[in-house]
């Protein structure tokens, strides 16, 4: 079969939508530091519809560690085929990913892309555990990375340490700095990502540190879009569709939303123009998918695999189980949130739920379940705690935090590794639990999750050790009732 690559456009299939223009033409003018799945389907596609209007806005993807999306994509010049698996499915090769670079194994050619007049914006989906903040959301000086990044300032390895040096560099030549977008689910992120950025600038050079704090523009954004990982599946179904051998394709639902805070950009992309939400209350947007999105998803991903369930979809079909996600968002969530303006939270919710049961993602709840410890503070705990303060029944939002801990508990008991920033700690925990009440004070003592004032809250404790009662004899009648 004939590998996807420029050369291979001509031949598309009919029922494939190809870029609407030339790959080879484009200028690289956005580095993008993690080049995943997520940003793949989601900015890299605005990036294409952009670039059918102006060629400048090429992107270079940076891989902080794998070689895996250079590796395979290679060969396909850079193109893959998006999947858009909906009510409706489509096709669409995508070609606005021009470069990837490895950074360990090509630091000087990023710093050389970033350093260029023409690359105006720098743009990041690291995860969460990739901005290497603390537990405050500061920076995390104890951080191996960080600390590796203090003592090697321009042999860094740090996300955060590429940003500081490569301004570094700007400013040496004389140059502004580019605007720096972060995109992924970390409240507030462009406000934490520059405090970052000028906290490790300040431990290297004062003045950097002000200059970077005076004229570095870093907007919050909030990006949606369901994208699960690819699979053979995925493979073999583009094959067919396009008559093409992609190495790597991509699959999402139809809907995806960028919202990014409004700001000046001189000569920037027009941004609004290909479907961005351009605002000045990002944080509303935000904080509604972050828990009423995000945080059932977490949900969905803990007690859905306790109870046996592959994927979202799967867990869905769970009566009681989809009737407990409704009540958490409906009655608990959406009550703490400002709804952006023209929002309507509970047809929002009803929205989402809507997306859960799409038949045509296959959505693993093992994925969504990476990374708890960073994702839980964010998703659920933030809304705990609020409730707990206003008085409200927390009972439901600790069923998750408890899951989450019987998950951690089998995957140790199973000798199957756990996938989460703070994995050692985890399993070391894990191998001293008993199935007692005592489990739950001893996972209290992680800090980095749960806040000392929520350890100190006689309901908190208690809601958490009931929840974690009913996960050791779950079942849908008694957990989710």
């Amino acid at each position: 079969m004939t590998q996807l690559n420029l050369s291979a456009l001509s031949s598309l299939s009919a029922a494939v939508t190809g870029p609407a223009y030339d790959p080879a033409a484009v200028e690289v003018g956005i580095v993008h530091f993690g080049p995943g799945a997520f940003f793949r389907a989601h900015q890299a596609a605005y990036v294409d519809a952009l670039l059918a209007k102006d060629a400048r806005w090429g992107i270079c993807g940076v891989s902080l560690h794998s070689s895996g999306v250079r590796d395979a994509l290679i060969s396909q010049d850079g193109l893959y085929t998006l999947a858009v698996l909906d009510e409706e499915i489509s096709y669409r090769v995508i070609g606005a990913l021009r470069e990837v670079l490895v950074a360990p194994e090509d630091r000087e050619a990023v710093f050389e892309r970033l350093t260029r007049p023409d690359v105006r914006v720098v743009t990041s989906t690291v995860t969460e555990k990739g901005y290497c903040l603390a537990a405050d959301f500061t920076l995390d000086f104890s951080h191996p990375d960080i600390a590796h990044d203090l003592a090697h300032p321009q042999a860094p390895k740090s996300f955060v340490g590429y940003v500081v040096e490569g301004l570094r560099r700007r400013k040496q030549n004389g140059q502004t700095p580019f605007t720096l977008i972060p995109c992924d689910n970390l409240p507030d992120n462009g406000k934490r990502l520059k405090a970052a950025v000028v906290a490790l600038a300040a431990k290297q050079d004062a003045m950097l540190a002000d200059w970077i704090a005076a004229h570095l523009t870093c907007p919050c954004t909030m990006v949606d879009s369901i994208t699960p990982a690819t699979d053979d599946a995925l493979r073999t179904r583009v094959s067919e569709a396009t008559g093409l051998d992609d190495n790597w394709p991509i699959q999402r639902e139809a809907f995806t939303q960028w919202v990014i805070e409004a700001h000046a950009c001189e000569g920037g992309p027009d941004w609004a123009g290909v479907g961005v939400t351009l605002t000045d209350n990002v944080p509303a947007f935000e904080r509604a998918k972050l828990r009423l999105l995000n945080g059932p998803h977490s949900s969905l991903a803990y007690i859905g695999s306790l109870k046996g369930y592959e994927t979202v979809y799967d867990a869905m079909q769970d009566a009681e189980l989809a009737g407990f996600v409704r009540t958490l968002m409906l009655e608990d969530i959406a009550p703490l949130l400002e709804a952006p303006a023209g929002m309507d939270l509970p047809g929002y919710c009803e929205a989402i739920l809507k997306r859960f049961r799409n038949p045509a993602i296959r959505h693993l709840l093992s994925q969504i379940a990476w990374d708890g410890s960073q994702k839980l503070p964010i998703r659920i705990l933030a809304s705990l705690s609020e409730a707990l303060a206003q008085g409200r029944d927390i009972s439901r939002f600790c069923l998750p935090l408890a899951a989450w801990m019987r998950f951690v508990i089998g995957k140790t008991r199973r000798n199957e590794a756990i996938t989460d920033p703070l994995a050692g700690k985890l399993s070391d925990i894990a191998r001293t639990c008993d199935d007692s009440a005592g489990d739950v004070t001893k996972f209290l003592t992680l800090g980095e999750v749960f806040p000392a004032s929520l350890v100190a809250s006689a309901t908190f404790r208690a809601g958490l050790e009931a929840a974690y009662d009913q996960c050791l004899t779950f079942n849908a009648e008694a957990a989710t009732a």
